[in-house]
């Protein structure tokens, strides 16, 4: 049982802390905590997780209208909230702002990535053998290059921190079968096209990103966890962009970036401490890629309304 909620607490992950809202849905609580190489930070980024619940939102929203995508959300904005869960009342301000109500699923275990650039692991496999996930890609790639066509490149999901490991898309039809392995690759190249042209009409890249889906009581196939956010995706800004090379990020960068310069870390727990202006750039990315996205100051911005009812399929 959570001191703070009052609720029970069925998960706590590097980000997010996941409650019981009696039999059928969760609060989903996005934290400020922050890693890094898989460590996470002694000094949270303030606002982070605000950022991270209300970009979340905002593509849900953009992605039931526009595209018919059946997700788990039922509110974010706090008085809807409490509206649907009154039991939430008296625990308002630990989770305002960065916390959202869902419906209860089981997850699938297939991290479901699209890579749209050879860029992290992707590049790292592609240099050494020539591949991604076993599968060869054409010779003669760049760090950071557009591939022809966005590729589906699932992986593990990994349990109780371990590291993700890529798979092949056979592998995938052995987990879920083939209907449902089909199912999820069109679904996430679906709404990475949807996101990449967005991003793009914003001036930012969408080189990567990663889904995750959930089977609710009726055995619908939902969307569920975050989605499109800094930490799920590689979000380039245009400008910097050019090929050979690592590329800048809207995310926690100023993070790494300062973890990578010091010359006695490696990269093990306990981490070094955070100094405050690497944190204030932190939290300043987080909010620029928000007000770069939805055109809106996070403080301006008002939560999308979301109908309870039963998703269609």
């Amino acid at each position: 049982m959570s001191e703070a909620l009052r609720l029970p607490l069925l998960h706590r992950g590097k980000v997010r802390d996941v409650y019981a809202v009696g039999d059928d849905r969760l609060l989903m609580v996005a934290s400020d905590r922050v890693s890094a190489f898989d460590v996470v930070m002694r000094q949270p980024v303030p606002r982070k997780g605000e950022v991270l619940t209300q970009i979340t939102a905002w593509w849900l929203d953009r992605l039931a209208r526009r595209e018919q995508i059946d997700h788990h959300l039922l509110a974010v904005h706090p008085d809807e909230i409490v509206r649907l869960a009154p039991e939430l009342t008296d625990s308002r301000a630990g989770w305002s702002g960065r916390g959202m109500l869902v419906r209860r699923t089981t997850p699938l275990l297939v991290e479901c990535v699209i890579r749209g650039y050879l860029s992290g692991s992707a590049w790292r496999e592609y240099r050494d053998h020539g591949t991604l996930a076993g599968e060869p890609l054409p010779p003669g790639l760049q760090e950071s290059e557009q591939l022809a066509s966005p590729l589906f490149s699932p992986a593990t999901k990994a349990q109780d921190g371990a590291h993700d490991e890529n798979i092949t898309f056979d592998a995938v039809r052995e987990m879920v079968g083939d209907a449902q392995a089909e199912t999820l690759r069109d679904l996430s190249l679906r709404i990475y096209g949807h996101g990449r042209e967005t991003a793009s009409g914003r001036d930012i890249i969408l080189a990567d990103t990663k889904f995750e889906f959930g089977l609710d009581a009726a055995g619908r196939l939902l969307l569920i966890d975050e989605v499109l956010t800094p930490d799920s995706s590689r979000f380039w800004p245009k400008e910097h962009y050019a090929v050979g090379r690592g590329q800048p990020s809207l995310d926690k960068q100023p993070v790494r970036d300062w973890l990578d310069a010091l010359p006695d870390w490696n990269h093990d727990p306990p981490p070094p401490d955070l100094p405050e202006h690497v944190v204030a750039a932190t939290t300043e990315r987080y909010l620029d890629v928000f007000q770069r996205l939805t055109g809106v100051p996070l403080d301006e911005w008002t939560p999308p309304h979301f109908e309870p009812g039963v998703p269609s399929s």
